[in-house]
């Protein structure tokens, strides 16, 4: 994961130099999608751990917490979609 996210750090810092250069709109849009690619990748790694570990555990243990888990990744998941 922070492989891939010190890629799309290069990818952020390389847009920051297009817009300064004024290269082509197009190209600097076409970057832009492949950073939001890359974050949208990272998020879904970040969410399948959470659910294979912090989730599952609280399911075993029930109760409160179960609940509490499986609301936030629900919340979670409406703010990814949006």
């Amino acid at each position: 994961m922070s492989k891939r996210l010190k890629r799309i750090e290069g990818q952020v810092r390389g847009v920051e130099k297009m817009v300064a250069d004024d290269r082509y709109c197009i190209d600097v849009l076409t970057q832009i999608a492949a950073i939001q690619s890359g974050l949208k990748a990272v998020a879904l790694g970040l969410l399948d751990d959470h659910m294979a570990h912090c989730v599952v555990e609280a399911a075993r243990a029930g109760g409160d917490e179960q609940a509490t888990k499986l609301a936030e990744v629900s919340d979670a998941l409406r703010r990814f979609v949006r």
